[in-house]
């Protein structure tokens, strides 16, 4: 994978989506109006962790490279040298695989 310039700010994380289904486990094809937004992808960049209360600070658990789940509608779709991608807070995720 290339290395990517942008790095989120604090306790985000940059997720590159996996590809939506084409077909069903029998074999029918799905057309593009149909295909539901996948809710799996890999993360490509961390930020570097959330501020406490008390003003230290708390290193992310995720790294790049972790292939994640995460909520069907969580983060916002950006696009960066035409790839697309999606930006959540790391409590966002709900695991790693």
């Amino acid at each position: 994978m290339s290395s990517i310039s942008f790095k989120p700010s604090a306790d985000r994380v940059l997720v590159k989506p996996a590809a939506a289904e084409e077909k069903t486990a029998s074999g029918i094809i799905i057309p593009d109006t149909a295909k539901e937004k996948p809710q799996r992808g890999e993360v490509v960049a961390v930020g570097p962790g959330k501020t406490a209360d008390n003003g230290t600070l708390v290193a992310p658990q995720l790294q790049v490279g972790d292939k994640v789940l995460y909520g069907k509608y969580s983060g916002t779709e950006l696009s960066i040298d035409g790839v697309d991608y999606l930006i959540m807070k790391e409590s966002d995720i709900f695991g790693t695989l």
